[in-house]
């Protein structure tokens, strides 16, 4: 049973034509593909150690009197010396650890100096306790 206007529901549809398939990823005017292999530097142990080191001395340096944040100022100073003709890579550490040591290594040298000082004019100071 068709209809009048000629539409069969029960024939199949034609096939749809296909899309066409992605161009190939080509260079531009028929130049070959070159890959560009960029060798990095070697990064600067001595830039990761004072950057270590300065976090370290901002979170627990007050509790080993500043050592951490003098060694970070150390090691940042070389590690910038090892940076600086681009042999190595890491200067950003290496500044960062010596921002971290600077900041946190005064007082941290002032507190132990002020607990040295204060432990010996405290044992040299005689103290006279009031007999009952």
């Amino acid at each position: 049973m068709t209809h009048q206007s000629g539409y069969d529901p029960y024939r199949p549809s034609p096939p749809v034509p296909a899309l066409p398939p992605p161009p190939s990823p080509r260079p531009p005017y028929g130049y070959p593909a070159t890959h560009v292999v960029v060798q990095v530097p070697p990064t600067s142990g001595v830039a990761v150690a004072s950057m270590v080191l300065g976090i370290l001395g901002v979170l627990g340096g007050w509790c080993l009197f500043g050592l951490p944040c003098l060694l970070a100022v150390i090691l940042g100073h070389v590690g910038l010396n090892e940076t600086r003709n681009n042999a190595k890579s890491g200067r950003g550490m290496a500044v960062a650890g010596l921002v971290l040591g600077y900041v946190f290594v005064a007082p941290m040298v002032l507190l132990t100096v002020m607990v040295f000082f204060g432990g010996l004019i405290g044992a040299a100071t005689p103290s006279t306790t009031p007999t009952p």
